[in-house]
């Protein structure tokens, strides 16, 4: 199964914008892993049209808090629908167990023993300052702890966190994470 694992950081805050819609902001890069080359790539908006056939063979699409917030502003950029490539929103498996919502970070940390490399605010200055190498590395570093944290919740079906008590596991619901038709869509245009 091709599972791509992704992230994007924006140009633009919510603040910004003038709405709380994902959509109303703007792409500045997306960090991508290739289950099926095991590479880590980085796409700026120029570079879209290399990157759409990747989305397209995937079987799932992994991410953190996708669902909501990088598949609907993914799809402003793509003339296809995205949401018919499986999901795998660990957020929302974590919700789902936990009841409400934790950081990235916070998982991470506890599960991983990881720490983020910024945050989504830095991201917007590194955009607005011109320091795409930095912006790009801080995106492929939350491509590889979210690509870690699937991982573990996949083959232990549970995730770690830290609240006022100490660490915790929470048990995760993957059922239906093997499984995806194989090829999902193919409609990238020759230009």
């Amino acid at each position: 199964m091709r599972i791509i694992t992704f992230d994007l950081e924006t140009k633009n805050i919510f603040q910004e914008v003038g709405s709380s819609d994902p959509v109303a902001l703007d792409i500045s890069v997306i960090g991508v892993h290739d289950s099926e080359t095991g590479e880590y790539t980085a796409y700026l908006e120029k570079d879209f049209p290399k990157m759409w056939p990747v989305f397209e063979h995937a079987d799932a699409l992994v991410t953190f808090n996708g669902d909501h917030f990088d598949i609907p502003l993914l799809g402003k950029y793509y003339h296809g629908d995205l949401t018919k490539i499986k999901s795998i929103d660990l957020m929302v498996a974590v919700q789902k167990s936990l009841g409400r919502r934790i950081k990235l970070d916070t998982l991470a940390e506890a599960t991983l023993n990881k720490k983020k490399s910024g945050n989504g605010l830095e991201a917007v200055t590194w955009w607005k300052n011109g320091e795409i190498e930095k912006l790009t590395r801080y995106c492929l570093d939350d491509v590889r702890v979210t690509r870690a944290l699937y991982e573990y919740m996949r083959d232990k079906k549970s995730v770690k966190y830290k609240d006022f008590s100490g660490i915790k596991e929470l048990p995760i619901d993957t059922a239906g994470w093997d499984d995806a038709p194989h090829g999902a869509m193919n409609f990238s245009l020759p230009f």
